[in-house]
């Protein structure tokens, strides 16, 4: 008789671990919107809000620092312009101003080393040296130029400069 009381005892006790475990694999189903976990919908509607939010503000206020407005696309400082130069012209570049020469052949001017640097074969220029066609060049100091030395000599221009 004692026998059996032990096995109704852990007969008992199974079977209230079993609807025990039942009871809760029904109550919070892995992913949904009951699960105690954290959810993607929480993420996505209340977390990943308040982090765009934030980043906004702080490109708003980035962009407000830079003198940027809102919304506005790139400036005319950073498209590349045509510039035509006939024979013995000099085109004169502010700091910063890059040139890639496209048709034609032209020369460094400066005053003084280095001239131009060229930013795609990661060399300096100093005054006289040619330049190769479809590379870019940078100005990097003030009173920086090209001159032209062919009829015709076709330039693209970014940023400030000056044709004489």
């Amino acid at each position: 008789m004692k026998k059996n009381r032990w096995y109704l005892r852990l007969l008992a006790l199974l079977v209230l671990c079993g609807a025990l475990n039942v009871t809760i694999t029904a109550a919070a189903e892995a992913g949904s919107s009951d699960d105690p976990l954290v959810t993607l919908s929480y993420l996505n509607e209340t977390f990943m809000d308040s982090i765009m939010e934030r980043v906004d503000q702080k490109i708003a206020a980035r962009n407000a620092q830079l003198g940027i407005s809102a919304g506005s696309g790139a400036g005319a400082a950073s498209n590349f312009t045509v510039v035509t130069l006939t024979s013995g012209q000099v085109l004169t570049g502010d700091i910063g101003c890059e040139v890639m020469l496209r048709v034609g052949t032209a020369v460094c001017v400066s005053p003084s080393s280095p001239g131009l640097i060229d930013e795609t074969a990661a060399t300096a220029l100093n005054n006289g040296s040619a330049l190769v066609q479809n590379h870019l060049y940078m100005m990097t100091i003030e009173g920086r130029g090209v001159r032209a030395t062919a009829g015709t000599t076709k330039l693209l221009v970014r940023g400030s400069y000056t044709v004489a």
